[in-house]
């Protein structure tokens, strides 16, 4: 099985061209299946059937998992499968019965505007690290973009004169704009500060390290832990508490859902439609503390 899973995720990198994120958990998600398949003497993937699969199913969710995380699972297992059927390994596809459990949408977890201005004010120095890390905040603020989207910007994807960014994936790109804050901020970084933190001419990373190498994920992810803890903020946040607080921000302030959609790059605007449904929730709040008889 394992040799089916390593050239399924072959199959993703080179004909697909997922990210590298996608190809770990597919064969974070695929090992733990084959996993348990060799326990219950499971060998080769054309032993597998339905019974089994549901089988592995009843025992993700006996043992507690979330309902999010199986639908994950099963994602996984539909999409190996699918393969398998398509490179004619297996004769039919034991995995389309397979249900995934309900999951109940969670309201996503946002900043308040003066949370997002104490956030971005706590990198206030003028030493190269700080300038990097305010352009990052702000940048992250102003776009709304991912933090695999905002480590993985060159130098040529900023457009400082008209005040934008062109953002790529492995299918399409999307043009986001930006404000003056976020410029004044790149302007900075990149007249003070970069040139003094890359050891190689030639990198094109638009952020760096303090080792000049290209920012990384778990860099950037204890970055905004550090200053949100700086600035007295109590949640939890990641990268993606901004990117919600982006969204949040601008429907509320009366942005239209299909262009928050083109920004974010979400594919089905029913995805978008949660910061919507999150306004009107406050709307009603504030209705229901304001008025006489409500």
């Amino acid at each position: 099985m394992e040799q089916e899973i390593t050239a399924f995720i072959a199959y993703l990198h080179n004909v697909k061209q997922t990210s590298k994120n996608t190809e770990l958990s597919y064969k974070r998600d695929l090992s733990k299946m084959c996993h348990y398949m060799v326990e219950q003497g499971i060998d080769t993937v054309k032993k597998i059937s339905t019974t089994n699969l549901n089988s592995y199913v009843l025992y993700l969710e006996k043992n507690k998992f979330a309902a999010a995380t199986i639908s994950r699972y099963i994602a996984s297992i539909k999409a190996f499968f699918h393969y398998l059927v398509k490179e004619h390994i297996v004769a039919e596809d034991v995995s389309e019965p397979l249900k995934a459990p309900k999951i109940q949408k969670k309201m996503p977890e946002i900043l308040s505007t003066q949370e997002v201005v104490d956030l971005l004010e706590q990198p206030g120095g003028e030493m190269p690290k700080e300038l990097r890390d305010k352009a990052m905040l702000e940048l992250l603020y102003a776009t709304g973009i991912r933090v695999t989207e905002l480590i993985t910007l060159k130098v040529e994807d900023v457009n400082l004169q008209m005040g934008f960014i062109i953002c790529k994936d492995a299918h399409k790109e999307r043009v986001i704009p930006f404000g003056k804050e976020a410029k004044k901020a790149l302007l900075s970084y990149l007249n003070k500060s970069r040139e003094a933190m890359i050891k190689d001419e030639t990198e094109d990373a638009l952020f760096v390290n303090c080792s000049g190498q290209p920012m990384s994920r778990q860099g950037f992810w204890k970055l905004i832990k550090f200053y949100a803890k700086k600035a007295g903020i109590d949640a939890d946040i990641t990268p993606h508490t901004i990117r919600h607080s982006f969204a949040a921000h601008l429907v509320e302030n009366g942005a239209d859902l299909r262009s928050v959609q083109e920004m974010l790059g979400h594919s089905d605007i029913s995805t978008t439609q949660v910061y919507a449904n999150m306004n009107h929730n406050r709307i009603r709040e504030v209705y229901a503390k304001a008025h006489p008889r409500g």
